[in-house]
């Protein structure tokens, strides 16, 4: 529940579930929002994270102190509305300056119905998060303010990530197609369970036409469009609820179709082949976080934004039910599982998003690599 009021002097309070709460001042609309409380660590890229659908029924703080000095534009959105249920953040920039920027940040937040909250010391909030994990968080300011007791039992009664199923409400309703820049080579089936506007661009700068189909879609749908490879893209929520999704999945690496998958496509691709998924403490959020691509020892820094992660050995191929699998990248900051590949299919999957939007670009040869893959199967 928002208000339009602009609310750069209103109190505002955040409240975590466990009972911690930080004061401080309302930043974009006025209201209360709750949702899972998780931190980002990227210095830039505020307005792509907004607008990133993974997440969705996330509050998001920012670890970096200075938001909003870029302004807002109208050509960095990932989707077309701001997907984060609450954002924290400590100094909001008080005049925005940027030639691409066409309104402050706060503006956008307040148009869009985001409330947020500024002035917080996120430093201590971030690093209670790291201890204490991931957790439900509610922020509160205008009318919506109360005693500490009703705010806690309202942020408590509010639902958890775990075993939320929220693909769907962030995927288009209706088939849409990305054209391939420059001549067409191929045509790629893309699932959208929370795409980025950026990656199906970054197929279209490879001669690919990317159908994007909902997340909704059948087998039938997909192989209408004869695509010569099949995408699954990033996503919200928790991926052990995604049964459509595996079902799809498998229904693809038993035509033995060029496959690839970005973050929740990732856990798709774990789950079909037979591994488990489990919730990370606090998650990997932010753009500097380092990955080694283990078929070449490269390690790159990537940019992430996932709370689930894939359970799969790191020593050794699996054999599953579609040929052996292994571990092809992993975090170097804690070694969770952020690529899978087949060995004996045209498969293969990342945990984070190399589309770089925003983030660097190291990351960039994994679309060559699905090209590749596509060029084989034609061969």
């Amino acid at each position: 529940m928002t208000t339009s009021t602009r609310g750069a002097q209103t109190p505002a309070v955040l409240v975590l579930e466990d009972g911690r709460t930080f004061r401080g001042r309302a930043y974009g609309a006025v209201g209360e929002t709750f949702g899972e409380a998780v931190f980002s660590t990227g210095m830039t890229g505020y307005q792509e994270t907004l607008t990133d659908p993974s997440y969705h029924r996330q509050v998001v703080v920012m670890t970096a102190p200075h938001i909003g000095n870029t302004g807002v534009n109208d050509e960095d959105p990932e989707s077309g509305r701001i997907w984060v249920s609450g954002y924290v953040v400590r100094d909001p920039a008080r005049t925005p300056s940027n030639w691409r920027s066409r309104r402050s940040l706060d503006d956008e937040l307040t148009a869009q119905g985001v409330v947020g909250i500024s002035g917080v010391d996120t430093r201590a909030l971030t690093r209670h998060l790291r201890e204490r994990g991931a957790m439900r968080v509610g922020i509160f300011s205008g009318e919506a303010l109360a005693d500490e007791a009703t705010l806690l039992a309202k942020v408590q009664a509010a639902p958890q990530m775990k075993g939320a199923d929220l693909s769907a409400e962030v995927a288009t309703q209706e088939t849409y197609v990305v054209p391939a820049i420059g001549t067409k080579r191929f045509t790629v089936a893309a699932i959208d369970l929370g795409i980025k506007g950026m990656t199906p661009h970054r197929m279209a700068e490879r001669g690919i036409e990317v159908h994007v189909l909902p997340a909704t879609a059948t087998v039938e749908d997909i192989y209408a469009v004869n695509p010569d490879g099949v995408f699954f893209s990033n996503g919200p929520g928790d991926p052990a609820t995604a049964e459509h999704p595996v079902s799809l999945m498998r229904a693809v690496l038993e035509r033995s179709t060029p496959l690839f998958g970005i973050c929740f496509g990732n856990q798709i691709l774990g789950r079909a082949l037979g591994f488990g998924t489990f919730k990370l403490k606090y998650g990997h959020r932010g753009i500097n976080q380092p990955v080694q691509d283990r078929t070449t020892g490269k390690v790159e820094v990537t940019a992430h934004n996932h709370g689930f992660a894939v359970d799969a050995p790191l020593d050794a191929p699996s054999d599953t039910p579609y040929g052996r699998a292994e571990v092809s990248h992993v975090c170097l900051n804690d070694n969770v599982v952020e690529g899978l590949r087949l060995l004996d299919r045209p498969a293969f999957s990342v945990q984070y998003h190399p589309e770089a939007a925003a983030g660097p670009h190291d990351a960039g040869y994994l679309f060559d690599r699905f090209v590749t893959l596509l060029e084989g199967q034609r061969a």
